[in-house]
């Protein structure tokens, strides 16, 4: 009997759901026992695994695109990969199944790679050159939260990864036994959706929030395609566009003649973007912190111009902002960055060098272990966390307070007896991501060697706490902006003199959770002196009077800098011309 009713069974039914053999049916033989149970259990399960393929199918890459709507809607590919699985013959149709389900597992975890890098870069992560970052975040967890958060975070996030992979495989499998299971109610529901999802295209229906009819993974694929197509072409482009230096054949001593004798501090400012400065929410208290600064410095015989630079960058990456800047190259991406540091392409910080006139230095309080780039641009010493002399806390991601770290570069490099001019290249890490705990200013002669900023950092605020509302994480951003503001123009007001020239700038917008939407990549560029002549000089670029740009004032990219700085500097030009 038993080979008999094997016989007859249709050629699809190895696709079911068989028993374990001597199982009883089921577990202990539960399904037996209670077989309404059991039947439920399994419609259950059935449903569970045809949402999940739907929900991964439907999910968005974008964090503000997630809602209730965005999973009410036809997906053009649940159609055809449904199509594809009824006429497949049972063994291609279980390796197709399987795959698929694999593949959608992969899916889920690039669309959640998305959302995170939306969240932080507001762009998509890059198949072929963002791998690097991922072992950044790892150290920015830890950095952040500590070794504990860290391994925890990391420890989380791979198992889930590899539960979304078996959850979306299983499921596959599962729907597809079922479909098949089912053939000719499954090939009339498909057609039925197929002719739904064309005339909802047809005719514009609208969904919840969107269009009822998507195609919203196939068209990710496409543009994922395309970005890793560009990616590698990309590689072409750059080297052309690095052979180009306009002031590769100028001899030393025609080089950046109207600083010679100053000293020149390049300075970056983390995160310092156009929001701090507009944003209705922040622009009163920071403009408050620019225009005392701007009296202060006026009385102790200083004098600033202002505008804006666009950033190759948004939310973070720094690196690539700051070679752009020094470069006067585009460096949008690892890639390029990772030929620019390996080329022979001069930097702003080079051309210093090679003039003979300065001594460069870098203070990078960021850099807390080997930075084989930094020999790239040219320093001749490079003081990172390790060599400032301080002994206090972190401050969360913040190795150094910035006021810490203006006042090493006085004792160890600007406030030497006699010495030849300097040029560095000095980073404010304090209003770096998250913005919690942050210091405040104290009294230079109470600085010591930074341990009186331990009370300072427990007093301070959890970035977990910070974290979890919006408005706090902006309000702490906009406390971190006032801190470096202050300890930049408070350093500039007790030691600058008139050989002193400061350029400052911000170098990307800080992320969106602080944006709150804006799209702009602008950040604040400006140049501080004593001398009238070094202002003279850039007459013509139209900036703003002051630490604050004006709206109005001329917005560059940030790779054009190099050369107008260079030019406005050198022999050639005439001041105010």
């Amino acid at each position: 009997m038993s080979l008999t009713s094997s016989s007859t069974r249709p050629p699809e039914a190895d696709e079911g759901e068989p028993e374990p053999a001597g199982s009883g049916g089921g577990l202990f033989g539960w399904r037996h026992r209670f077989p309404r149970a059991a039947r439920g259990v399994t419609a259950g399960t059935s449903a569970a695994a045809g949402l999940l393929v739907l929900g991964v199918l439907l999910l968005p890459n974008r964090v503000e695109r997630l809602s209730f709507g965005a999973f009410l809607r036809i997906p053009a590919e649940g159609v055809l990969l449904a199509g594809l699985l009824l006429v497949l013959p049972p063994r291609p149709r279980r390796t197709a199944a399987a795959a698929t389900g694999v593949f959608l597992g992969l899916l889920t975890v690039l669309k959640c790679l998305d959302m995170g890098f939306h969240q932080v870069l507001a762009r998509p992560f890059d198949l072929v050159l963002d791998w690097i970052l991922l072992d950044d975040a790892v150290d920015f967890v830890g950095e952040s939260f500590g070794r504990t958060g860290q391994v925890l975070a990391v420890a989380g996030v791979l198992v889930l990864g590899v539960v979304v992979l078996v959850l979306t495989t299983l499921s596959m499998l599962r729907v597809t036994r079922l479909m098949v299971l089912h053939r000719p109610v499954a090939a009339r529901t498909t057609l039925v959706l197929g002719t739904a999802w064309i005339v909802c295209v047809t005719f514009g229906v609208p969904g919840i929030g969107a269009p009822l009819a998507t195609k919203g993974t196939a068209e990710m694929l496409g543009n994922r395609v395309a970005m890793v197509r560009d990616g590698l072409r990309d590689a072409r482009v750059f080297e052309k566009e690095a052979a180009v230096d306009a002031f590769a054949a100028t001899p030393p001593d025609e080089l950046l003649t109207g600083l010679r004798g100053k000293d020149v501090l390049l300075t970056f400012v983390e995160s310092y973007g156009r929001t701090a400065i507009e944003d209705p929410d922040m622009a009163a208290q920071v403009g408050a912190v620019l225009a005392q600064g701007t009296r202060s410095l006026g009385e102790a015989g200083f004098q600033a111009r202002s505008g804006w630079l666009r950033s190759p960058v948004t939310g973070a990456g720094s690196w690539l902002a700051h070679s752009t800047f020094l470069s006067g190259l585009w460096i949008k991406n690892q890639q390029r960055y990772r030929s620019l540091t390996t080329s022979d392409r001069m930097t702003l910080t080079n051309y210093f060098r090679k003039s003979g006139a300065w001594r460069t230095v870098g203070i990078v309080p960021g850099v807390r272990r080997a930075w084989p780039e930094g020999a790239f641009f040219g320093l001749d010493h490079i003081y990172d966390s390790e060599h400032l002399g301080y002994h206090g806390p972190y401050f969360s991601w913040t190795p150094v307070p910035d006021q810490f770290s203006l006042e090493a570069f006085e004792r160890l490099e600007h406030g030497r007896g006699k010495r030849e001019p300097i040029m560095a290249e000095i980073i404010l890490a304090s209003s770096h991501n998250p913005w919690a705990p942050v210091a405040h200013m104290i009294d230079w002669e109470d600085l010591g060697d930074g341990s009186v900023f331990h009370g300072i950092e427990q007093r301070g605020k959890d970035p977990e706490e910070v974290w979890k509302d919006a408005d706090s994480v902006r309000t702490e951003y906009r406390h971190a902006i006032e801190y470096s503001l202050r300890s930049l123009t408070g350093w500039l007001e007790r030691y600058g003199d008139d050989d002193t020239v400061v350029v400052f700038l911000g170098d990307h917008q800080p992320v969106p959770t602080v944006t709150a939407g804006s799209t702009s990549r602008d950040v604040p560029v400006t140049i501080v002196a004593r001398d009238p002549r070094v202002l003279e000089r850039i007459a013509d670029w139209g900036w703003t009077e002051g630490l604050k740009p004006a709206p109005t004032a001329p917005v560059w990219g940030m790779d054009r800098f190099r050369d107008r700085f260079m030019t406005a500097y050198g022999p050639g030009h005439r001041p105010g011309g």
